[in-house]
């Protein structure tokens, strides 16, 4: 049995996967949008509704706000639940064209603890992983992105509650053990994707795992966010 800390956790990943290029997204916008359309979806299927909205000219916060939710379901088909992601696509640009501006870059001027929660707290169908993914990936704020692949992968490994612990308890686990780095972060989410992919919910594949024998080390004390 290997023990391992989280930094030499991320090297491990690291080695065995490589870099992962996250977040796909040839823009803040298409980032952002992204992660809502990733919802209870494949990125397949994500990539197939981008595609879409930019053959109709509509992946801009302008045209996204100003579309129709009918015409947006419809070119936000293959995402699945078309009409709440719709909705939640302008609400969420609706959000940021009154809070932020046209241009993602005006995010810059505001604190990231500021964004995060105006996002939580205003934008509907927006949740801790959505919105950390938004500050992390499109506008690169230090914020430790959790989902469903972190949580198995430490339940499995160390962890197990870690399915049941609540989001920012588990993410201030990564953020104080770990320098605030945007590009540490980004890469240490997406290599738990990877890993995540083999660790299935009923039928693991452990053998092909770079994590098989490894048991991870967490700190002690109180936990908080950074």
């Amino acid at each position: 049995m290997r023990v391992l800390p989280l930094k030499k956790l991320y090297r491990t990943l690291y080695r065995h996967f490589g870099p992962q290029h996250w977040w796909p997204g040839d823009t803040p916008v298409e980032v952002m949008a992204g992660a809502i359309l990733t919802q209870n979806t494949s990125w397949k299927n994500v990539e197939r509704a981008i595609a879409a909205l930019k053959k109709a000219r509509k992946l801009s916060i302008a045209k996204l706000v100003e579309t129709p939710q009918g015409e947006l379901a419809c070119l936000i088909r293959s995402a699945g639940y078309f009409n709440v992601k719709a909705r939640r696509l302008k609400a969420f640009f609706g959000w940021f064209l009154s809070e932020i501006g046209r241009r993602a870059f005006y995010a810059r001027r505001l604190d990231t603890a500021h964004l995060r929660d105006a996002m939580l707290k205003q934008v509907s169908g927006v949740g801790p992983e959505t919105a950390d993914s938004i500050l992390l990936y499109a506008l690169n704020r230090p914020v430790f992105v959790i989902d469903a692949y972190t949580r198995r992968i430490l339940s499995r490994h160390g962890l197990p509650k870690a399915e049941h612990l609540k989001y920012e308890n588990l993410q201030a686990v990564f953020e104080s053990s770990l320098p605030m780095d945007v590009a540490l972060y980004n890469e240490y989410h997406a290599l738990f994707v990877a890993c995540g992919k083999l660790c299935g919910k009923k039928s693991p594949a452990c053998r092909a795992c770079p994590l098989d024998g490894v048991k991870i080390t967490f700190p002690t004390g109180k936990w908080r966010r950074s």
